[in-house]
C-alpha cells in the first residue's frame, strides 16, 4: 500500500506546485487572460475555480500524507 501511497503524494505535490504557480499576482496569471471584462471587478471565476482546485488538492495532499506515515509506521 505505501508505494501506491508514495506515487499519489508524488503526483499530488507536482499537481499541487503547478496550481500554486498558476497563481500569479492581481491581473496575471489564469485570472487574467482576459475571460471576463476588468470593469466586472470582484473575482474572476476563473480564479474562484482555480482557487477551490488548489484547496481539494491541497487536501487530499495532506491526507495522503497523514495515510503515508500510517502506512510506513
Amino acid at each position: 500500500m505505501a508505494p501506491v501511497l508514495a506515487v499519489f503524494q508524488v503526483l499530488l505535490s507536482i499537481g499541487l506546485c503547478t496550481l500554486i504557480l498558476l497563481h500569479s499576482g492581481r491581473d496575471t496569471g489564469l485570472g487574467g487572460m482576459g475571460f471576463t471584462p476588468a470593469s466586472q471587478g470582484g473575482t474572476h471565476i476563473v480564479e474562484r475555480n482555480l482557487t477551490r482546485l488548489t484547496v481539494v488538492v491541497a487536501v487530499l495532499f495532506g491526507l495522503n500524507c497523514v495515510a503515508l506515515f500510517h502506512a510506513l509506521k
